[in-house]
């Protein structure tokens, strides 16, 4: 027995375009349409319209309407168009992305404006990662003075430290989990592999740069850390940028 996608295109229609005719009639309808209506209609079997409704209905872009209990009878399931922008229409992210970042770039003290620009979004962000979302063990743990495994707590800098790790794992930039030097009062570097605003990179360096590192700072601000983000080492090797840590007021 042929699905519903098998007789669309043996029909030379389709999946895609059979649903958009559906959509396209529940849109010029004043009232809600049935099935059998639409199957009329188009000439196919209802089965086929209660399957592309279905995926109608699950994609947010029809909506099955409250029944008609005037009539006789068991009540006719009836649908209509769920009026709006279309939730699974194209994307072009990158495009409003540039726009933005050559408006920064054109406007004085670009880098400035940029770092200011992700800090307020970076404070937004932190409370994605809560300080009950680090679990002890995402805590790096290093030999104490007397040779022993320090407590978590012991640190000032290891808690915020995996917090912003774990937000920049989020946002795409793949950091590596940071090891503890030999002065384990200092904070390690954070190291990248990856940056998610690449291609910008390749372009308006001057302004993404800087809006990644006030993405940082703002996070540690909002978390009340007793360190910042000192500066933003871009691509110090091909494949990776490192982020220099600081004491709070100890910054350059």
């Amino acid at each position: 027995m042929a699905n519903e996608g098998e007789r669309d295109r043996r029909d030379g229609l389709s999946s895609d375009g059979r649903r958009l005719e559906v959509l396209r009639i529940l849109r010029a309808a004043r009232t809600p349409r049935g099935i059998v209506e639409i199957a009329d209609e188009l000439g196919v079997h209802p089965n086929t319209i209660r399957f592309h409704l279905e995926t109608l209905v699950a994609n947010g872009q029809a909506e099955q309407a409250p029944p008609d209990r005037r009539r006789p009878g068991r009540p006719r399931a009836l649908f209509r168009a769920v009026r709006g922008m279309d939730p699974g229409g194209p994307r072009h992210f990158r495009v409003l992305a540039e726009i933005l970042t050559e408006s920064l770039a054109a406007g004085p003290d670009p880098g400035v404006r940029a770092i200011e620009a992700g800090r307020a979004w970076g404070r937004r962000a932190a409370s994605a990662v809560p300080a009950s979302a680090v679990p002890a063990s995402a805590v790096p743990a290093h030999g104490d003075r007397a040779g022993g495994v320090r407590a978590e707590a012991a640190a000032s800098w290891e808690r915020p430290v995996a917090r912003l790790v774990r937000l920049l794992d989020g946002l795409g930039f793949a950091p590596e989990p940071p090891v503890a030097g030999a002065d384990a009062d200092s904070a390690p570097p954070v190291r990248l592999r990856h940056c998610p605003f690449l291609e910008l990179t390749r372009t308006r360096a001057e302004v993404v740069c800087p809006i990644h590192l006030g993405v940082m700072r703002g996070a540690l601000d909002a978390w009340d850390a007793p360190l910042t983000v000192d500066r933003l080492e871009p691509f110090a090797e091909p494949d990776l940028c490192v982020a220099h840590l600081a004491p709070v007021g100890g910054r350059s």
